[in-house]
């Protein structure tokens, strides 16, 4: 390739040649050779071409001949003639040769973009055929027609058909009847540019006659000329994701462990019943919680409790198969039935017998260990038309809350009137720690009477709330809304420490020296610083151990808790006793069980029921060693009645009503 001079540097290159040109002219013998050679060099300037040799020449000629060295003319005339055309000669040969050489380059340059090109197109052809092949979705090329031109095998494996098969065959004809005519107005508005690119959910027809659910999105290829020559059409097999997110969706609303619906599904299924529950006999909701799941889990572990679980479950199923019911999970061990009614459905009471009895009597064995367990369930019947099922799955809980209350096994049916009086009982809840702060609650004290003499034989100090939006609430109703807050264990622990500097108060001034009978809640005895709170207390008040005497529920002395600090409370010289004693085998089986009891007050149920079957147990009782108390004596002939059966204490308004420590004082009277 010949580089251009600069104009500066090619009057001196020139200046240089025209020296060199002048010599050869002198030389002896003369020749044109280098002469030649010279014009071929000139050529290679890149600043002549042949109208620049052709100025050259003109001017070189006469100028050379005007020259003094080449005087006289006659001489040197034929010379530089020669010199002329040898120059010409070498310029054109040497031009010539570098246009065909410039040719010659650039054929070859572009035979090798030819080339280049070419190769370009086969590598990108395979790539597009190499992704084409090996695509999960379906790749077709149609023609303006729409038929199909070539299609790769993964359409034909999503229509169970070969790609020969599929292979000429319109495009419409594999849409479902219905959708046709949705894709063909699509792409006609494809071709005719109105859009650069279709997408549509369609429905293809597989060989063996079932719908593939696909995406299909198809666009237009245009030639060098811009216009159109056929589509491409990419399919999506939506079948398996569908599928997948059914199952996704299905997994979100089960329980993983049991396979039954979850709460989010049955609250789903609970508006549609309510919605279209049968007039006559209407629907029924149970909330179904598992007892002592817990002591299950902690003792054998995890794994045997999930198998606890999965039995629970298929027995349910079992029970209920006849019924048109639904089963759920709500997670842990509660559970959920909606239950249809028909004429024959059976009676609530009948339902929670069969399922008590089932997982009762027929254990299952997990390890070699057989497990039974019972039911406790709330229950709402036939709820109002209009109810939401917020609301009534609120109240199968409230009501399973009540049904648990001190027992296991039972259940509780829900009353229109009852949200109304547990949201009544929340608010109190709520506010209770307020009150408590505001003075609001107070110990009340009330007298414990021997029933042989009327005497007064202790004291037992309840809690007294007088709230001025709403009346006097008793201990009983204290103790309740404070159980379910929490707040009974610092309140309880408050009561026992007035009620002991106010024994310790008397007893200095010699006015009253009885016993303190103090009456726990479940959460009090179970609570793991019971022990530590009653030593607390006995310090800053100085209230001996054997002057104060401990009672706690007999449905909580399972509890291993509370056993403990029964025991331990014992052995510090506090006497012990069980509230709501029933006179039942589980009941007699826990004073043999070696418990440290001193005394057993009597279930205020048994107390209004005054029946032989208790006349005939009193005696088992005291045969234990212990004495018995009863609570809710209200007429002298309440009190012979059960001085009679061989009782020994009572409380009640009869002995004397709780009242605040002065007034107690006065009332010590033998009644």
């Amino acid at each position: 390739m010949t580089i251009p001079l600069s104009g500066e540097d090619l009057d001196a290159e020139l200046g240089t040649r025209l020296d060199a040109l002048c010599s050869m002219l002198h030389e002896e013998p003369f020749a044109t050779a280098p002469i030649e050679a010279a014009g071929a060099e000139l050529a290679t300037l890149g600043h002549l071409g042949k109208f620049g040799l052709r100025c050259t020449t003109e001017v070189l000629g006469p100028g050379l001949l005007a020259l003094p060295e080449f005087q006289p003319v006659e001489r040197y005339a034929e010379r530089i003639a020669l010199a002329m055309g040898a120059l010409g000669t070498g310029f054109t040969g040497a031009n010539a040769e570098s246009v065909l050489a410039q040719q010659e380059s650039m054929q070859r340059s572009l035979l090798k973009a030819v080339r280049d090109a070419n190769w370009n197109l086969k590598e990108s052809e395979a790539r597009f055929n190499e992704v084409v092949s090996s695509s999960t979705n379906g790749v077709l090329i149609v023609d303006l027609d729409g038929r199909l031109l070539t299609v790769n095998a993964a359409i034909g494996h999503i229509l169970g058909s070969t790609s020969d098969e599929l292979t000429g065959t319109p495009l419409l004809d594999l849409i479902e009847p219905g959708f046709a005519e949705m894709l063909r107005e699509a792409m006609t508005d494809l071709a005719a540019g109105a859009t650069e690119r279709v997408r549509q959910s369609q429905r293809l027809l597989r060989k063996d006659g079932d719908f593939a659910r696909v995406t299909l999105t198809a666009s237009l290829l245009r030639g060098a000329d811009d216009e159109p020559i056929h589509f491409v059409v990419v399919v999506e097999d939506g079948t398996e994701l569908e599928l997948l997110q059914s199952e996704l969706q299905r997994q979100s609303l089960h329980d993983a462990l049991t396979g039954l619906p979850n709460r989010q599904f049955f609250t789903t299924q609970l508006e549609t019943a309510l919605r279209k529950a049968d007039p006559e006999h209407g629907i029924t909701v149970f909330h179904l919680d598992l007892d002592a799941f817990g002591m299950v889990s902690d003792t054998f572990g995890g794994r045997v409790a999930e198998r606890l679980l999965q039995h629970v479950t298929q027995r349910l199923k079992a029970l209920l198969a006849g019924e048109k019911a639904m089963i759920a999970r709500f997670g842990g061990d509660e559970f959920g039935v909606l239950l249809e009614n028909t004429a024959t459905t059976p009676a609530i009471g009948v339902i929670m017998k069969s399922v008590n009895d089932e997982l009762l009597l027929e254990p299952t064995y997990v390890d070699g260990r057989g497990l039974a367990v019972s039911v406790s369930a709330g229950v709402v019947h036939r709820p109002a038309e209009g109810a939401e099922p917020a609301d009534v799955l609120r109240a199968a809980e409230r009501a399973l809350r009540k049904a648990k209350t001190g027992r296991r096994g039972q259940w509780e049916l829900f009353h229109p009137g009852q949200d109304a009086e547990d949201r009544r009982d929340d608010a109190l809840a709520v506010h209770m720690p307020a009150a408590w702060e505001d003075g609001e609650i107070t110990v009340r004290y009330r007298p414990i009477a021997g029933l042989a003499d009327g005497a007064v034989s202790g004291v037992e100090p309840v809690l007294h709330w007088d709230r001025p939006d709403f009346g006097v609430l008793d201990h009983d109703t204290c103790a309740r809304l404070a159980e379910t807050t929490g707040l009974v264990l610092p309140l309880g622990e408050w009561l026992l420490k007035v009620a002991g500097g106010q024994s310790t108060w008397w007893r200095q001034r010699s006015q009253f020296d009885r016993s303190l009978a103090v009456r726990l809640t479940a959460h009090q005895s179970a609570d793991g610083d019971l022990v530590s709170r009653v030593v607390t207390v006995l310090d800053q008040t100085g209230l001996p151990p054997d002057r104060l005497m401990i009672s706690m529920p007999c449905g909580v002395l399972p509890v291993v808790d509370a056993a403990d600090n029964l025991t331990v409370l014992a052995r510090m010289g506090v006497k012990t006793a069980i509230d709501e004693f029933g006179l039942g085998p589980l009941d007699f089986g826990r004073l043999a069980s070696g418990l440290p009891v001193r005394a057993v007050r009597v279930a205020r149920s048994l107390v209004e029921a005054r029946s032989p079957y208790v006349v005939a147990l009193l005696p088992l009782v005291r045969e234990q060693g212990v004495v018995v108390a009863v609570d809710g004596i209200s007429s002298a002939e309440q009190a012979r009645w059960w001085r009679e059966a061989g009782a020994d204490y009572a409380t009640g308004d009869h002995f004397g009503v709780a009242s605040p420590p002065g007034e107690f004082l006065e009332r010590l009277e033998p009644r």
